[in-house]
């Protein structure tokens, strides 16, 4: 493993222990992203994809918002992808202008030969995805200490979504079929999934990630049953492997974070899953995540993104609210918001989000005024 500077900020890895903490540690998701004017400029003429595969523009882009925002967020995450896992396995992604993600061929049933040679294939994700790695060990040096980075991979299920949607979708028509009219083969694809998301992740760690997240962007369109049949066990699975695996590398344990967009309904069995921390969407109630949690895990979000489109009232109230809600964030409690930053965003709005929780915060017993 590379030698890197000593960490001078580790306040999110001490909470992420569940250790009590002098105020929450902040960060955002999508936090490196084109909202930011500068994201524009060190993109270039190079695709969302070419970004990734470069380290030294990843890395650049990873930095930005540390440096916008010097002194008041408390990680860094790499920026990537999650879908280099299906990259990684041999399918093309593309993304699209104002469209997202796009794969011309899609998985469309068991027997069309391309899930046979997903199946039979030996994905060797140290070679497929060494960019990510050179990326990270780069950013740990760049960062000098600052703060913690955190490394991350699609869930299984999301993964499984795009590979047979072929990109987003409102109804997921495809993937409610393969898993109702063909469990079996589904399970099998989850697993294999799953195997790749351990060493990848594994991978990252050696590389100098110190915390990582398993993001789960379509839970949602699983009900409890099936969030229980074709999600949980895949999750599971990658929090006890990859422990089991770090040790194999000779690695420190890092914080495992899973967050499952619009599973408030499994926040329970999320809390029981094997990870330090559980991510919240701004769907779930602060105090009420914090009774269910009951000290099992710490919590990590969850502000609704679109109050960044509002005014400075409208964001004080709701980091007033969310700051309550976790109880003055000195223990158990990662701030972020309820998903990633959204298009669009003015970045000055997401610097007085964050200088109102440093303020709410501030204090052992914060004063809450409604305004």
């Amino acid at each position: 493993m590379p030698e890197f500077d000593a960490l001078r900020n580790d306040l999110l890895l001490r909470t992420a222990r569940r250790e009590r903490v002098e105020r929450p540690p902040i960060w955002v998701m999508r936090q490196a992203g084109r909202y930011l004017p500068e994201y524009h400029e060190a993109k270039g003429e190079n695709d969302f994809f070419a970004c990734c595969r470069s380290p030294e523009i990843a890395s650049t882009l990873t930095l930005q918002p540390i440096d916008r925002y010097d002194g008041l967020i408390d990680a860094a995450i790499i920026f990537s992808d999650i879908l280099v896992i299906p990259q990684a396995m041999g399918m093309t992604v593309e993304m699209l202008d104002k469209k997202g993600p796009h794969f011309p061929d899609p998985l469309k049933s068991p027997t069309d030969g391309q899930y046979e040679q997903l199946m039979n294939r030996k994905v060797d994700v140290a070679q497929e995805l060494d960019y990510v790695y050179q990326a990270i060990t780069m950013t740990r040096h760049k960062l000098k200490g600052r703060v913690p980075l955190y490394g991350f991979c699609g869930a299984p299920w999301t993964l499984l979504c795009y590979m047979v949607e072929g990109g987003g979708s409102k109804l997921f028509v495809q993937v409610k079929t393969w898993i109702y009219r063909y469990p079996d083969q589904s399970k099998k694809l989850l697993q294999k999934i799953a195997e790749l998301c351990v060493e990848y992740l594994a991978l990252q760690v050696q590389a100098g990630a110190q915390i990582v997240q398993v993001f789960d962007s379509w839970a949602a369109e699983l009900s409890p049953a099936s969030f229980r049949e074709f999600a949980l066990p895949y999750l599971r699975h990658i929090s006890k492997h990859l422990r089991h695996r770090l040790k194999e590398l000779r690695l420190e344990c890092v914080p495992m974070v899973i967050f499952a967009k619009g599973a408030w309904y499994a926040l329970d069995d999320l809390c029981d899953s094997g990870y330090e921390v559980v991510g919240l969407d701004w769907l779930q109630d602060p105090a009420e995540a914090m009774r269910i949690a009951n000290g099992r895990v710490v919590l990590q979000g969850n502000a609704d993104p679109g109050v960044l489109y509002g005014d400075k009232d409208a964001i004080t109230a709701v980091v007033q609210d969310m700051v309550q809600g976790f109880g003055g964030g000195k223990q158990g409690w990662i701030a972020n918001l309820g998903h990633g930053v959204t298009p669009f965003v003015d970045p000055d709005n997401l610097r007085y989000f964050f200088e109102e929780i440093h303020r709410f915060a501030a204090t052992e017993t914060p004063s809450f005024t409604k305004v």
